[in-house]
């Protein structure tokens, strides 16, 4: 199945089209024509059943014939995780964490951090073409940078853990996690998180939990949680 996106449909709508970049790519990349099918989501569980009406590579109409609500998982799975110095590695685990099955994404700016200022316009659209290709209907939520001090303010439900690489006492992952439940993973920057930032998260309930015997970069890491969570709860 090829997936398109739509976020302005719902449950009430009959029809709709693309913008002329969308439109473009169906009618001249793809070469759709009138009555052929396309399947389209919201990216909030619903996938319509459609057929083009116009085929028209400036505005691509289609009609829904009918749709189906997938069910939501039963786990909200939060990442916070720094910035990598090169966009492209962080564009890396944002893509792969969509693929798994992530729900929220916040790019946390550290003491460490050697990247401070984060565009998300091109983090959103990797996210897009990662959640259309991997055939999901719900995409994930990318936040707003937000640094660790404010973030840490802010209130979470469920399960929260940090993952750090001082040499302290620390848990694994898998013996902690609580099947079924949300949960809200910290990853640092290449530097790793301060020693205060630390006790500021371990002060307020965070668990502090290894993600395995190696020195792991911030990509891989979240990329290792991201996939222990989504594989511990299937």
């Amino acid at each position: 199945m090829q997936l398109f996106y739509f976020k302005e449909i719902n449950e009430s709508s009959t029809s709709f089209f693309f913008d002329k970049e969308e439109s473009k790519h169906i009618i001249k990349v793809l070469r759709k024509k009138e009555g052929d099918t396309l399947f389209v989501t919201n990216g909030l569980g619903l996938l319509f059943e459609t057929t083009i009406s116009l085929a028209s590579d400036s505005k691509c109409t289609v009609a829904i014939q009918s749709f189906t609500q997938q069910e939501a998982p039963k786990f909200h799975l939060h990442l916070a995780v720094a910035p990598t110095k090169m966009n492209d590695r962080y564009e890396w685990f944002l893509e792969k964490a969509t693929e798994i099955g992530i729900q929220e994404i916040t790019p946390i700016i550290c003491d460490h951090s050697e990247r401070k200022v984060i565009k998300t316009e091109r983090f959103d659209k990797i996210i897009l073409s990662a959640m259309k290709q991997s055939n999901q209907l719900y995409l994930p939520k990318l936040n707003e940078p937000i640094s660790l001090h404010a973030f840490l303010k802010q209130s979470f439900t469920g399960q929260k853990f940090i993952a750090h690489c001082e040499e302290t006492d620390k848990r694994t992952l898998k013996k902690e996690l609580q099947l079924q439940e949300d949960v809200l993973i910290l990853i640092g920057p290449e530097g790793d998180f301060s020693t205060k930032e630390i006790q500021t998260a371990l002060d307020i309930n965070f668990i502090p939990i290894s993600l395995g015997e190696t020195r792991l970069r911030t990509e891989t890491a979240a990329l290792v949680a991201c996939h222990s969570v989504v594989l511990l709860n299937n």
